[in-house]
Formats: C-alpha cells, structure tokens, sequence
C-alpha cells in the first residue's frame, strides 16, 4: 500500500492527523530503492502515521500544506541524489532530465532543496514540529564542506538550512528513535546517527577545526577531513563538534548497522514498485524503469574509491541480506502482473561483494584505521570468496516465472581475479547467464599515478580479467562485450594522462570509450579534498588540478580524438 499523499487518503486509513511528514525531492516511488518510501515504511511498521510531499511546489502554500502540520517532526530529503548534481552537469550546465520527475523534465527540484524544503515549511507554518534533514543530500554535508558550484566551504548544511535535526546515514534505526523521543519526551540529542546543534561543546567529543578556519585555511580542511572520515565506523567511532558561528555543530557516532534479521525485515515491507497514482498521472518516470524489478542484496563498500561516498554514507561495512529473504522478494517480483521474465539487477554498491567480508569486522572489531581492503592492493585478510553470490544467483534462476537474472550493478574485477577458489567458476557463471549483452566495469583510468589518487587498483587484473571474460564469452557462443566507465580532469591527471588512456582503450582494450564523465567534486570525499586544496591528503604533496571547464571538457574530448 502506498503512503498516503492527500488528506482523502489519510481519511481513508483512518487517520485524523500525521505524525510525521516527509517532503522529498523526487517524485514518490514506492520501492525498496527509494529512501523516503523505506524510511516512510519503517516509521508506519513501527506504529506512526505517516504522509509524502512530493516534489512541492516552492512557489505556493498549496502543496506544502495539503497534509497539514504534523504532530511530532517534518523530514526533509533532496532526494536519492544531491540536488546540485540532478541539477547541474559537471560543467555547470542545467540539466535538462530528470530520471526521478515524471516526464522527465527537470524542472521540478530545487538547487539546494534541502534548503529549499526547509524554509517552505517555515514560512507556511510558524513556530512548527522540528525539521529533521536525512538523505544522501544531508548526510554527506552535514559538516563544513567543499561546494563545487560556489566553489567556497561551506557550513554544515543543518545550520544553513536553519533545520533542527540530521540524520545520517541509512537512518532506519535512528529515524525511530527520533519519532519514539519525540513522543515522549526523550532527549533526541542522544541518539546515534543523529547531528544537532548546541551552545556548548561535549566533553567527551573529538573537536574539529571550525568553520571559520577550514574555509580558508586548507591544511586545516584537510585535517578536519581526515578526522570526519575516520569517525564513520559504528564500533569505533567517537562524537564529533566543529563550531559553525558562536554555535556548534554535534555529530552523534553512527548508528549501529541494523543486523541481517532486520535488513530483512526493511526490504520484507509491502512496496508497489510503481510511482504513486497521484504523481504518476503527469507522465512516465525514467528511474522506476531501473529499480522496479531489481533486488538489493546488501548495503555498504569496502572499496572506497577516494571519488565515491558510498563508504560514507552507507559504511565500509558489507551488510548483507539472507538468501531466503532475497529468494522472497524474488519471487513477489516474478508475481508481477507487469513482469515480463527479467530481474534487471541483483547487487548492491558493488555486486561481487555480497557475502564477503573480513573476520575483523565480522567480529565486531570495526574496520582498519590507516588500511583499505582492496587499495593499494588487496588485503589478504579480506578472504575473497563468490560463493555466497553464486549460490544465490542458481537459486534465483529456478524460480518459476524468472527467465533471466542479470547483474548489473558492477562488480570488481579485481575480487573476482584475486579469488583463487570460486573467481574463474564465478565468472562463468556470470558470463553464461547474467550479462545483458553488455557488462560493464569501472576501472576509471589505465595511469598509475592517476589511479592511486583514485584509489583504484592497476591494470593487471583488468587485463587478466578482460582476456578471461572474452575466452568465456567464446567458448560460450555469446555476442557480449566489455565496457569501461572512465573519468577525465580527476585530481592528478594532465591532458597526457588522458592521452595515455586514449592509447591504452585502442591498443589494449580495443575500444572507443563510451561511459566517459568529468570527474564532478562532491562533498565528503577525498577526491573533493584534493580537487579544493591541489594536495595529496595522505602524503601532502602538490597535486595537479584541472580547474577550468574548458580544461576539464578537453580532457573528456581527448579521448574521442
């Protein structure tokens, strides 16, 4: 059942009031893949009445108040990505699609629509329920940061958007607690995964550099960086506090991750896949083309790619679904009406790493302070094995009604080619039933210098795991191919870097790049932090930064040349 969006709705589930209302930035797409909707559902199997603004016009009263006011806090969420990236290119150019607004015209999300949302509900019902900001928006500025787009740090986006809570991360676990403190007068400033805003500092809190020195001094920002990051990890995470204005910001440590039996219960909630009648009649949405009939199978990355804030965001650690709790949902999908035989995905941030983690973790003794699990190399504690993903994908073929099983999300060939035991029986498990004609694969760069400031792994296991994939697909009798997703103007490439890889594409991979971006500096990542301070942040060396657009643009066209 969908969440309610209009008052007739709530009337019809019996509701005189909302507890909780949440306002986003895409349209409502009622799936497992969209956070509002999970987090939505999350609140309502824990007993709350909750309604969906969505997309609300900034221009009027009318949306923003059609539910009411609700009796406990707003949520605000710009969506499933950062505003400023679904609205602007690289470039700074606006973008005109929009694959989570129907018909697709991008011309109902805000820039900065955390903000936005904000002040709408301020200025349409005074003196209100608290604001609680959550999503990936939020989350990864929710402390002093670089901005792209006005090329300036700024504040943590809790004091910007004048809001009264963030809640960081997947937030499942702490959007509940917030409700139950909420309602019974407990003390939200308690909880993990949650920032506020105090007067004082904590005693017991690790202190950043403030805002006023980070934004101009960038060693400072560096080392205000590298303080944040580290504090990510659930079991060994400390409270944080950086001062804003005469203010300060507290980050509470992170929510503890939710155990696999919970994981389970989240994606066992009733979802419709389908965007929301209300919405769905301004025209078809590009994204539910995606995600309707694909399966997440786990959360968080170990990779931590310096260029992507997954490890942020959803952890370094891999959580992972029970098989009978996937093998489930498959089979609710195969139920369809609209199925036509495909489940377009099953994976996560990276598919391959479903089911695999190191003993240290798994112990509960958190993740390595100063080492990565797969840069510069693969750590051999990590224990690489595909069998758990194996097993399942066989499962899933079997169910009746599923005629294909793909894998779409990516997969680190690395892991596959340093898998001794299962990565070949894997691999040809993957090329016999699970590309789509195409697989592709990310190794962003064929530089050395280049891919250490990415935190990418060498050539080699590329190479070795093209030649392996082209050997399968023939012995096979299949017509499918590589493709390569690569990035221009990263920190630390020159035009001869991009040159170097137009060659290496040609004479090595035998290919015209396709998946080709600029690389577009988002906050809480190291790449970010190079691309503000033209320094290495591990050795605080100087770092070539490509900063002009022309100069970042000609990068991507080298390669087409």
């Amino acid at each position: 059942m969908f969440l309610p969006t209009t008052l007739q709705e709530c009337r019809e589930r019996g509701w005189d009031v909302l507890d909780v209302i949440l306002v986003t930035g895409d349209t409502y797409i009622d799936s497992p893949f969209i956070g509002v909707a999970v987090i939505g559902k999350v609140l309502v199997d824990a007993g709350y009445r909750v309604g969906i603004i969505a997309q609300p016009d900034v221009t009027s009263a009318d949306d923003i108040t059609r539910l009411g006011e609700p009796k406990l806090f707003w949520g605000v969420t710009a969506g499933c990505i950062d505003s400023m990236v679904a609205n602007r290119t690289a470039s700074g150019r606006r973008r005109k699609r929009d694959d989570y607004t129907p018909g697709g015209v991008n011309d109902q999300r805000p820039d900065r629509a955390s903000l936005v949302y904000s002040n709408l509900i301020r200025n349409h019902f005074k003196d209100t329920r608290p604001i609680a900001l959550g999503g990936i928006e939020a989350s990864l500025r929710r402390v002093a940061h670089y901005d792209y787009w006005s090329d300036k740090i700024r504040k943590s986006i809790l004091f910007d958007a004048k809001a009264d809570y963030l809640l960081y991360g997947m937030a499942e676990r702490a959007v509940v607690e917030l409700a139950a403190a909420l309602k019974g007068d407990g003390d939200p400033t308690t909880i993990r995964g949650l920032c506020y805003i105090s007067r004082t500092k904590p005693e017991d809190a690790l202190e950043l550099p403030p805002f006023l020195v980070v934004k101009d001094d960038k060693d400072a920002f560096t080392e205000m960086f590298h303080g944040f990051y580290r504090n990510n990890d659930p079991v060994t995470a400390r409270p944080l506090v950086q001062q804003q204005d005469t203010r300060y910001l507290v980050q509470n440590p992170p929510a503890t991750h939710l155990s696999q039996a919970e994981l389970d219960t989240v994606h066992g909630l009733e979802y419709e896949r389908d965007v929301h009648p209300y919405y769905g009649k301004a025209g078809p949405v590009r994204a539910l083309d995606t995600i309707r009939f694909s399966i997440a199978t786990h959360r968080g990355c170990y990779g931590e790619c310096n260029f992507c804030a997954i490890a942020v965001h959803q952890g370094r650690r891999v959580r992972w679904r029970s098989e009978a709790s996937i093998l489930t949902e498959a089979r609710a999908i195969a139920a369809h009406p609209q199925f036509k035989g495909t489940i377009q995905d099953v994976g996560g941030p990276t598919a391959n790493m479903y089911g695999c983690e190191c003993a240290r973790k798994l112990e509960g003794k958190g993740c390595c302070e100063h080492m990565r699990c797969l840069s510069p190399k693969l750590c051999a504690a990590l224990g690489v094995d595909h069998g758990p993903q194996l097993a399942l994908l066989r499962k899933l073929r079997k169910i009746p009604g599923v005629k294909r099983v793909i894998v779409a999300s990516g997969i680190r060939h690395d892991m596959v080619m340093a898998d001794e035991k299962r990565g070949d029986e894997y691999l040809r498990e993957v090329v016999a039933h699970h590309v789509s004609g195409r697989m592709k694969i990310a190794p962003e760069h064929s530089e050395d210098a280049v891919l250490a400031t990415m935190g990418k792994p060498g050539r080699a296991s590329l190479l070795a795991f093209r030649d392996r994939f082209y050997e399968l697909t023939k012995r096979l009798g299949k017509k499918q191919y590589l493709t390569y997703y690569l990035i221009a103007a990263h920190p630390g490439c020159e035009e001869k870097d991009m040159q170097a890889l137009r060659r290496f594409c040609a004479g090595e991979l035998k290919v015209k790049p396709e998946q080709v971006q600029v690389f577009t500096p988002t906050p809480s990542t190291y790449s970010t932090v190079m691309y503000w301070t033209e320094q290495d942040p591990f050795s605080g060396k100087p770092c070539f930064v490509e900063k002009s657009v022309r100069g970042r643009e000609r990068q991507k066209d080298l390669l087409y040349e």
